[in-house]
């Protein structure tokens, strides 16, 4: 069993680092608090429990740039002192930047901080692997923080409207990717002082935003689900989602369109996007689900009963509901992340059709059982 600590892990990379660990068996969480480095006691127990340790820590963003430097290298020197403290020599993954060969002071803090762990490696018999990641994006980032692309797409979905700074090409690693390429660095100990993290694409800021807007015109205002043309752009979707204020955009109504024949639902409208159409029905009092998916597009709509729908971001406590009626057509989208399910709470027999954007898959399902 591998036992993997992660510094700064309430933050964006480091809640979703925290989350994936949790679905891989042979890797055991050790939890760790930003507060431990005010309590040298407690660092100094999480380091020794730990037989890798991702450092993610760090301030990102603040006035007076001295403020950034300061920061970063005492967290980096803190988390030193509590390993040679304990005579811990774990093998330490360093989250630096492309940054790094800018000449400003955030750059700086990265470039030195993994020179110092580099040196402790070499001092202490530990591993490190100092990783140099491209800009970051995905669901949950902090607007106007982490990334442009949280910023745009928390702008569109909140009524506000995006500006472009400079138009850049920008180097693009989807979250999950990252925390993926930690993985497996963790796994086989790769150690290296200088390890780039591969970018997955690149864009310009102003294609960035014209797909957003895209998303916007097509699913928010419509709930058209647009076409997306390959990986990325299923990444960018899902992240796109992930800025939804969910409890006022769900339940979505679609058009009821009825006359002396009955009744007829355009249930799912695809921009050229494809993938699998099934149904379920349920009983009276069952519930299905309690499971999520980390990136899978998927769609709910009741066509006949009644059901209530649930909703829990993994890693949070608050539960989103959603009643549904087959009477009042209306769909809900899962978003990755989201542990869901679907109960029956009508008398009659519940029909659910469902929609997800790509074929079931038994080999790599995509699915994680937990409670909503």
């Amino acid at each position: 069993m591998l036992k993997v600590g992660i510094t700064g892990q309430p933050g964006f990379v480091g809640s979703h680092l925290y989350n994936l660990l949790g679905t891989e068996p042979d890797i055991q969480r050790i939890p760790c608090r930003d507060e431990f480095f005010s309590d040298e006691k407690a660092l100094r127990n999480f380091v020794k429990q730990c037989d890798v340790i991702v450092h993610l820590a760090a301030m990102n963003r603040h006035p007076d740039p001295q403020v950034i430097y300061d920061t970063n290298i005492r967290l980096v020197k803190q988390l030193i002192a509590a390993m040679e403290a304990e005579q811990a020599a774990p093998h330490v993954l360093f989250s630096s930047s492309t940054q790094e060969e800018r000449d400003n002071l955030y750059g700086a803090s990265k470039r030195e901080g993994r020179q110092l762990l580099a040196e402790w490696a070499e001092r202490n018999g530990g591993k490190f692997t100092g990783c140099v990641i491209p800009n970051v994006f995905g669901p949950f980032g902090k607007p106007n923080y982490n990334s442009v692309v949280a910023t745009f797409c928390h702008k569109l979905t909140h009524g506000e409207e995006p500006e472009i700074q400079v138009d850049g090409s920008i180097r693009l690693i989807y979250v999950g990717d990252l925390c993926r390429e930690f993985i497996k660095i963790m796994r086989t100990a790769e150690t290296a002082v200088l390890r780039p993290i591969p970018y997955g694409a690149e864009r310009k800021v102003s294609e960035l935003l014209a797909t957003f807007r895209r998303f916007k015109e097509l699913y928010f205002e419509q709930g058209i689900l647009p076409e997306l043309r390959d990986r990325f752009e299923v990444q960018l979707f899902n992240t796109f989602c992930g800025y939804l204020d969910y409890k006022t955009f769900y339940p979505f109504s679609l058009k009821n369109n009825t006359d002396a024949r009955g009744t007829f639902v355009e249930l799912v409208k695809l921009d050229h996007l494809g993938g699998q159409v099934s149904f379920s029905t349920t009983v009276p009092g069952v519930t299905r689900g309690n499971h999520y998916h980390t990136r899978k597009i998927e769609r709910f709509a009741v066509i006949r009963g009644k059901a209530r729908i649930e909703l829990r971001r993994i890693g949070t406590t608050e539960k989103m509901v959603f009643e549904l009626d087959g009477d009042h057509p209306a769909f809900v989208d899962m978003p990755v992340w989201h542990t869901h399910n679907i109960t029956n709470i009508g008398d009659d027999e519940l029909y659910t059709v469902f929609w997800i954007n790509e074929f079931y898959n038994p080999e790599d399902p995509d699915t994680f059982f937990e409670e909503a």
